[in-house]
């Protein structure tokens, strides 16, 4: 039931956001050398990489490859990136994700292979499910470049802290989720997103 609300879903959004996807992409290749995709390789279930898409919302640089965004103004972020990543836009090519069925419109945020290697044996239990566009760790930390902007080394402050706090929140989806929840963290996301 579950797959077919995402197939539905993510098939309905791609045709009804397609003005707004090419707009996104006119403006991104105007303003900025590079591609209009941002292709970067996480981990989904069962511990097996996938291709994430995302719009590209930093500059091009060679020698930069930071994995975490700090702050609202980090100086990779181009203008169109930061509005993009102000209200989630960069996300909606996760669509085609759901759509090739990689990911679920709801479920555990992926992580790249270089934090999932820190799970301990409980924690690796997120990676038993797809995962999802949206969670309740994602809501809960919406103000997550925020909260490493404050952290004294950002780093250290999203492995020792930020990660188990969203593998629990994760944890809990599991092991009590139906569509009713799905449609719930759907709404509250969006509601999260238009105040900002």
């Amino acid at each position: 039931m579950k797959r077919i609300f995402d197939i539905i879903f993510s098939s309905v959004g791609l045709i009804v956001l397609s003005p707004l996807l090419i707009i996104i992409s006119l403006l991104i290749i105007t303003e900025s050398r590079g591609g209009v995709f941002y292709v970067q390789i996480r981990v989904g279930k069962n511990v097996e990489d996938f291709p994430l898409y995302k719009f590209r919302t930093m500059y091009v640089h060679e020698t930069d490859q930071k994995l975490l965004t700090i702050g609202d103004h980090d100086a990779r972020v181009t203008r169109i990136g930061y509005w993009l990543r102000k209200y989630k836009l960069d996300e909606l090519p996760q669509l085609l994700n759901v759509l090739k069925g990689h990911m679920s419109l709801v479920g555990p945020r992926p992580e790249v292979r270089k934090y999932v290697n820190l799970y301990n044996d409980e924690q690796l239990m997120v990676l038993s499910v797809k995962p999802g566009i949206t969670d309740w760790a994602s809501i809960r930390f919406s103000n997550e470049s925020e909260l490493l902007e404050k952290a004294e080394d950002p780093e250290s402050f999203y492995v020792h802290e930020l990660i188990g706090l969203k593998i629990n929140q994760n944890l809990e989806y599991i092991n009590k989720h139906n569509l009713w929840t799905d449609f719930k963290i759907i709404l509250l996301t969006l509601k999260k997103i238009a105040i900002r």
